[in-house]
């Protein structure tokens, strides 16, 4: 049967016979692996480098502007790399047929220029590839999201004279006409009343132009809560459910959140997590890509967005966003090039929101590196100039601290790449001159030592569901405070019932450093032994304050530069 074009086409009733996926895993016991399907791997079988040392991966400036030819197909066989490295949640690049399909030699390699929501980029694959996907990643327990684009279309149609328009004063300008006949897909899309027009946005800042402008010459959707704006919505939660019931997906992350209305947002959130009940998937993720602080994502999270409707109903929002607020600190930190003091701060705002919104703050998507680094014209991996212990670091405070862990793909081989373009920071995985190598090591040393960490997160309560508090240190083992200057040595424990895994980071990169560091008094006595989990071999004695008044208890630990131990 040859793949619907309109919403009218599709059956949304559950799949006769089929048992859709569920798990019980909360969304904070995840450990996301975010990839761009282009980059990761293609359909041929290839042997990858086999080296405790870290990759550059492959690609020339102009190679990755364009196609570099990573498939679905090519996940599904090499997913293993990704479940082994300790991953339990894949996060695809947009999936659906984009402008210019199927030309290799597009640059709309990224999956965000959509003009198909009913059918995969032929790019990528098919929609059989997709349901092999998703089947095989259950079979071993994972999760997996897609990313969706309901802010805006492709460049589907054109401006009068089919010249570029610019926002002015919210003025909506007059439809030009569609750019194919048979695009966009469904067919219930083609209705000018369904878009802005307003424009390309020119300040990224100023409202309404960014919830009513264009993203460059891609198209924004009219998703206001008017007639059409709902009809579209309608079209959009349809499309997207279509998705889950075929291939039995297990989340969404939406993209540009910031540029859509709370109440779009929220009722797209409430009516696609009411299909997913409908077909028994009780945990459907609902993340997006909030570029803002706090106050934003209190807006769109949660059962209060908005508060009320008509005096009757509340629509519940998104379930998490990336922690962008913690994105814009922790990579600096864990460097040594920033103070604690910001990011001891961070959580201390988490710790008073969740006073009024629950473990909300213990949903974040945390990560220190991804595919855009919005705001940013010169872009570089976390891994660019970095030895690879602080790789290694980086990403086991992710999977320690408070948060959805996630990991953006090459991270584990020290990519680095860096420069002016996004092409620089989205290198390939296979190597685009030699059809036998591949990039999937899983001798590297980074990638081992992220399997590690992330095996105990998975085998640790306490890293999962935990409280967490940062931990005061001394180098006298009398005097105690939190870190604000640099170097030092970065704590924080967390603590489950009674027991706590104490997790400790020397941001020095050239310095040993013997610090004490206070651990909680009502688990541990004087005297006890706090094994190391990673890092370090043997344990540490638990000491008492020598101040008879005080009551605390520490431990005394040596670090090498860079390093990094988790203690229990």
């Amino acid at each position: 049967m040859n793949n619907p074009t309109s919403i009218a086409e599709i059956d949304l009733n559950p799949i006769p016979g089929k048992r859709y996926w569920n798990c019980d895993r909360e969304w904070r016991e995840e450990f996301i692996y975010f990839l761009i399907i282009d980059r990761f791997h293609d359909d041929k079988f290839r042997t990858p480098v086999n080296t405790s040392a870290r990759a550059k991966g492959s690609g020339t400036q102009e190679q990755l502007k364009k196609f570099c030819g990573g498939t679905l197909r090519g996940i599904r066989e090499n997913i293993d790399y990704i479940h082994n490295l300790g991953c339990s949640a894949l996060w695809l690049s947009p999936i659906f047929e984009n402008n210019d399909a199927p030309n290799p030699n597009s640059d709309k390699y990224h999956g965000y220029s959509i003009q198909s929501y009913l059918d995969i980029d032929p790019r990528f694959g098919t929609k059989q590839d997709l349901i092999d996907l998703v089947e095989t990643a259950h079979q071993r327990e994972m999760r997996v999201f897609l990313d969706i684009v309901i802010n805006h279309s492709g460049d589907n149609w054109c401006y009068r004279n089919d010249l570029p328009y610019y926002y002015y004063q919210d003025w909506p300008f007059p439809f030009g006409g569609w750019r194919r006949e048979d695009r966009p897909i469904p067919r219930e899309l083609r209705c000018e009343n369904y878009y802005h027009r307003r424009g390309q946005i020119r300040n990224w800042d100023a409202y309404p132009e960014t919830q009513r402008g264009d993203f460059f010459s891609l198209k924004d959707f009219n998703n206001d809560d008017d007639q059409h704006g709902l009809q579209l919505l309608d079209i959009l939660v349809k499309a997207h459910c279509y998705w889950m019931r075929e291939a039995d997906i297990d989340g969404f992350r939406m993209d540009a959140v910031k540029h859509l209305g709370e109440l779009a947002v929220s009722r797209f959130c409430s009516a696609v997590r009411e299909y997913s009940y409908r077909l028994g998937k009780r945990w459907f993720f609902l993340f997006g890509e909030l570029v803002a602080g706090d106050d934003a994502i209190n807006r769109y999270t949660g059962a209060n967005t908005p508060t009320q409707v008509d005096n009757k109903t509340i629509y519940f929002g998104l379930n998490s966003v990336l922690d962008f607020p913690l994105y814009w600190i922790l990579p600096n930190v864990i460097k040594g090039l920033s103070t604690p003091e910001n990011l001891i701060n961070r959580y201390e705002a988490l710790r008073g929101r969740a006073l009024s919104r629950g473990e909300l703050g213990r949903y974040l998507v945390t990560f220190v590196d991804n595919h855009d680094q919005i705001g940013q014209n010169y872009k570089r991996r976390f891994g660019a100039d970095t030895p690879d212990e602080q790789v290694i670091a980086a990403i086991g405070y992710v999977l320690c601290a408070i948060g959805t862990p996630c990991i953006y793909y090459g991270t584990e081989q020290g990519f680095s790449g860096q420069g002016n373009g996004d092409q620089f920071i989205r290198e390939a995985l296979f190597d685009l001159e030699d059809s036998q190598k591949s990039y999937l090591n899983q001798n590297c040393r980074i990638y081992q030592n992220i399997s590690q960490i992330a095996k105990i997160f998975q085998d640790t309560p306490a890293l999962r569901f935990g409280r967490m508090y940062f931990r005061e240190i001394s180098g006298n083992g009398h005097d105690f405070g939190l870190p604000w200057g640099q170097p030092c040595t970065l704590a924080f424990s967390r603590i489950l019932d009674n027991q706590e895994i104490l997790i400790a980071y020397n941001t020095s990169i050239t310095e040993r450093r013997s610090d004490f560091l206070i651990v909680d008094s009502t688990i541990h006595k004087n005297h006890d032994t706090m094994k190391f989990l990673y890092g370090k071999e043997g344990g540490v004695t638990v000491q008492k304050h020598p101040d008879p008044s005080n009551t605390s208890l520490f431990v005394q630990i040596n670090l090498a530069p860079m390093q990094f131990v988790i203690l229990q």
